[in-house]
């Protein structure tokens, strides 16, 4: 989860210091605000976590090359945000969103902890990008995806600076 750990980092580091009020500012009725990135990245890490727990008691084994996850951060890509990870237009205050980051974290990591390697391996699930990808790779892909909204986070306080 070495990815996990420096994405997780960035993205707090990101975000230190933003009121409240600027965390739900949103730069245009289409954009989203840091606090729907952050609510977006714990309904994508947490929804995640709970795949990788339902196929695990699948008795189905599927092994599945490798995928370049890699490239989830290139945002030239555009995908489509699925159902349960899309965020809504509840105030939230930054501490509740850390907290909710917190927890969809440890649900991860104590699947990264507990679950042997090998298990993760031989199972898969479909991803709308990747198609068919191995549990294993879907841990550092949540990481890589922070990666790509962390930048997301980043425009929107260049448009809150232009704003003011």
């Amino acid at each position: 989860m070495k990815v996990n750990e420096e994405a997780r980092e960035k993205l707090l580091e990101e975000v230190a210091g933003l009121t409240d009020e600027e965390v739900n500012w949103k730069p245009s009725e289409e954009k989203w605000s840091v606090r729907q990135v952050l609510e977006h990245l714990y309904l994508m890490e947490g929804g995640i976590a709970k795949t990788i727990q339902s196929q695990l008691r699948s008795d189905e084994h599927h092994s599945t090359p490798h995928k370049p996850i890699e490239r989830t951060v290139d945002r030239t890509q555009k995908v489509e945000v699925p159902d349960f990870a899309r965020p809504g237009d509840t105030f939230y205050t930054l501490d509740e969103l850390k907290s909710k980051l917190h927890e969809s974290h440890n649900a991860l990591q104590k699947i990264e902890n507990t679950v042997p390697a090998d298990q993760l391996e031989v199972k898969s699930y479909p991803h709308p990008v990747f198609g068919d990808m191995s549990l294993a790779q879907y841990i550092p892909f949540v990481g890589y995806h922070e990666l790509r909204h962390i930048e997301q986070i980043q425009e929107v306080k260049e448009a809150m600076i232009a704003a003011k």
